[in-house]
């Protein structure tokens, strides 16, 4: 398995990360969090139309690029180090669900509406309702799970609710589906979508973190730098530069199990499952600690509103829970 990146794939991560440092700085960030779906549509529509982010994992037959969830990997990283609010992660997961799990006549008509950039949610509720959903609010259409049949239910038919959250930059709701609805449309098989939905969101979540602990990373360092206490910049000091160190061995173990398990799963590998599981409980820790370290080594100023060290801190909790806790992918790893 290989876990570097190709020459491709790195020079996608480097136009991705030179968008989004023109268009997705701190105060664009904190202004995509109050628009009316809480990401910026005219930046999601550029990462489409510009770069063909959504269609990535899509088949050519389907309009879309025909790579798959390395290539995915790579954008989420580069959109959790900018924080940037938007609906990839739930792109993903549908178009990942609709390759694992849905009929040939509803791929040819939804894959294609995905790679333009258009938004699909997945719902898996529980006796009718789903909390924590991503991007349903912006969704054209909902990919529900009900029982065994993986259904497509127009928005228009279900309840939803935004549900405010600490971390701003992410869009969840609550959703109240009626199965029963009219034009409600059986389109696979709701068991495999439940499974790969499951996997993929945790890999994207993984994914996220990795970058979210990578800003922070980054912003320690700069800032230690610069920093002055006693005469000296604090990041002359052993013991601080022992703590950063540590921050980057974190970063980097999680990047490798997140890189190891995207590819595992986008290949099929028989240990795919547990790759994820590993790399998602990994990465999920990894990037609470770093990011709570990034808030002590800043000292007070981490603790104000105008300063990002708690938008990283606020993400990187809430990726911790979003598709799984650390412990509950710890759980899911069978014992040797």
């Amino acid at each position: 398995m290989e876990l570097t990146l190709s020459e491709e794939q790195s020079e996608l991560a480097a136009t991705v990360r030179s968008l989004l440092e023109k268009r997705s700085d701190s105060r664009a960030v904190r202004a995509a969090i109050e628009a009316e779906h809480g990401f910026d549509a005219d930046l999601w529509s550029m990462l489409c139309e510009q770069i063909g982010v959504a269609a990535l994992g899509v088949p050519e037959e389907h309009d879309g690029v025909g790579a798959g969830l390395v290539e995915y990997a790579v954008v989420l990283e580069e959109l959790g180090r900018a924080l940037t609010p938007g609906p990839l992660l739930s792109t993903v997961v549908a178009v990942e669900v609709m390759l694992a799990a849905a009929d040939d006549e509803a791929r040819a008509r939804l894959l294609p509406r995905l790679a333009a950039g258009e938004v699909i949610a997945f719902v898996e509720p529980v006796d009718g309702v789903a909390t924590g959903v991503l991007d349903a609010e912006a969704a054209s259409v909902l990919l529900v799970v009900d029982g065994d049949d993986l259904l497509e239910v127009d928005p228009a038919t279900a309840e939803i609710t935004w549900s405010p959250s600490m971390d701003q930059t992410l869009r969840l709701a609550t959703v109240r589906v009626d199965t029963a609805a009219e034009g409600v449309t059986r389109i696979g098989d709701g068991v495999a979508a439940a499974a790969r939905a499951r996997l993929v969101g945790a890999l994207g979540s993984a994914c996220l973190a990795v970058g979210c602990a990578d800003r922070a990373l980054a912003m320690t360092v700069g800032y230690s730098k610069e920093r002055v206490q006693f005469g000296r910049p604090i990041g002359s000091f052993q013991a601080l530069k022992h703590r950063m160190a540590d921050m980057l061995v974190r970063v980097e173990m999680a990047r490798s199990a997140a890189w190891a398990s995207a590819a595992g799963l986008a290949i099929g590998t028989p240990d795919a499952e547990v790759l994820v599981h590993c790399a998602a409980s990994y990465a999920a820790e990894a990037v609470a600690d770093v990011t709570a370290e990034t808030v002590q080594m800043h000292g007070g100023i981490a603790i104000t509103w105008e300063h990002d060290a708690h938008l990283l801190f606020k993400r990187a909790h809430a990726l911790g829970q979003l598709f799984g806790s650390a412990l509950e992918h710890r759980r899911a790893v069978p014992l040797p």
